[in-house]
């Protein structure tokens, strides 16, 4: 594979190194959880199981903690503790490298409504605008240490692959192991051809492979450089939350990071106690009540369309701007071409929801429905936005948005391109 090549914020290049060429990751440093942990129902007849639990309880240890101590002392308790959902979050110090950030947290946004001082909702803000970033989630089969198969899609995004650890390597001898370097390896699982079919797969049916998914968050006014994190299992609570994320990029240009607006708003975490549609034993469908995460944005929707208002007038500026500094004259066809940016034409309803950060081949294959050349299109967008707009995701997000203003004038916007491309072969 290729070492990628990237220009960083100053405009110098950044050479590939040796730890950098691994997908980016968002380093976490505490958890808070969204519940907490119990004895099964056979654990808890077991004398000793109740004991250790009940002491590992009164000490602030972890559930991770007390379920390794519960599974050394009676090891035929495969699985000793189960989830239990309540309606407030659970801070524990033990779940933090730094154990006062937990005080933190319950001291800046706890509440007191029957049950004890309780985290029941906070701010979050997010540190990256891909919502697959801030909430990563996989199926995955956990083993007694870790993991041992999980889903993994295609670098086309279409297929769903069952991954596993690749065995250790050894030696010409056969008796020694080789250093791996960079981690452990990973493969496809031989025993189902590499191919994640929940509907077919004997761990998920036997309910050993699950959905489990985080949100990865920074609090306002809690002090610390990693990000916190919330483990979540339940489909209906990223579900919509996806939503959410999507319906504010789109106000956003493509943005779910940071403050949401000039009064310093944030995205919020709280319970809401749901029905939630269950298939039973039997086959029969029931509706059970559950206390669901939900990600709120309270936030005046018209003041976030504002500031996105005055965002775009910046970046006409910026590009009006940019074109004097290139030598454009004043009339010259492409300099039009900036200035028009902002007339908007009304957007088709029926035209696709713009992406997060749109790839290329989303770009072009929504270019093609519009009837432009793939080809001439990429010309034009090189003139209009520079050549590094198609590695950037803001400058493919711009691209994205012009499509769409122009989505019910194609023959319109054709007739931009081809001015633009024509005012090019003009000075050439």
């Amino acid at each position: 594979m290729a070492n990628a090549i990237v220009t960083i914020q100053d405009g110098s290049v950044a050479q590939p190194t040796l730890l950098g060429q691994g997908p980016a990751r968002i380093p976490t440093g505490g958890k808070i959880r969204p519940g907490i942990m119990v004895l099964t129902k056979r654990a808890a007849e077991v004398p000793q199981a109740k004991e250790i639990y009940k002491q590992g309880v009164a000490d602030g240890h972890s559930f991770e903690q007390i379920e390794r101590a519960l599974k050394e002392a009676l090891p035929q308790l495969k699985s000793p503790l189960v989830p239990r959902n309540l309606p407030w979050f659970t801070v524990r110090a033990q779940d933090f490298p730094n154990p006062e950030v937990a005080q933190q947290i319950l001291d800046a946004y706890g509440e007191e409504r029957g049950q004890g001082h309780r985290l029941y909702r906070f701010p979050v803000v997010f540190p990256a605008d891909h919502w697959q970033s801030v909430m990563p989630h996989e199926l995955a089969a956990w083993g007694t240490h870790d993991k041992r198969f999980w889903s993994q899609y295609s670098a086309d995004g279409v297929t769903r692959h069952c991954m596993c650890h690749a065995p250790v390597p050894m030696d010409h001898t056969g008796r020694r192991t080789i250093r791996i370097f960079g981690g452990r390896k990973t493969m496809l699982r031989e025993d189902n051809g590499g191919v994640c079919d929940p509907e077919s797969c004997p761990e998920y049916q036997a309910r050993e492979c699950n959905l489990t998914g985080r949100f990865l968050f920074f609090i306002p006014g809690i002090r610390t450089i990693s990000a916190l994190e919330l483990p979540t299992t339940s489909f209906y609570a990223m579900s919509n939350a996806i939503q959410r994320f999507q319906a504010i990029g789109h106000m956003r240009g493509g943005r779910i990071s940071g403050f949401l607006g000039r009064a310093r708003e944030t995205f919020y975490l709280t319970k809401v106690l749901r029905e939630v549609p269950h298939i039973d034993e039997n086959g029969r469908a029931v509706r059970v009540p559950q206390w669901i995460i939900e990600l709120e944005a309270p936030i005046d929707v018209t003041a976030l369309l504002r500031d996105g208002e005055d965002t775009e007038a910046a970046i006409m500026q910026a590009s009006m701007a940019e074109q004097v500094l290139e030598g454009v004259p004043a009339g010259h066809p492409a300099a039009a071409d900036k200035a028009i940016e902002g007339d908007a034409k009304p957007v088709d309803v029926a035209a696709p929801m713009r992406p997060g950060h749109p790839t290329l081949e989303q770009l072009l294959g929504r270019a093609e429905a519009m009837g432009l050349d793939a080809g001439r299109f990429q010309q034009y967008a090189d003139r209009r936005w520079g050549r590094g707009w198609k590695i950037n995701p803001h400058g493919r997000g711009r691209a994205w948005d012009e499509l769409e203003r122009y989505a019910n004038d194609p023959e319109g916007y054709a007739d931009k391109v081809d001015c633009v491309l024509g005012a090019m072969a003009g000075r050439a």
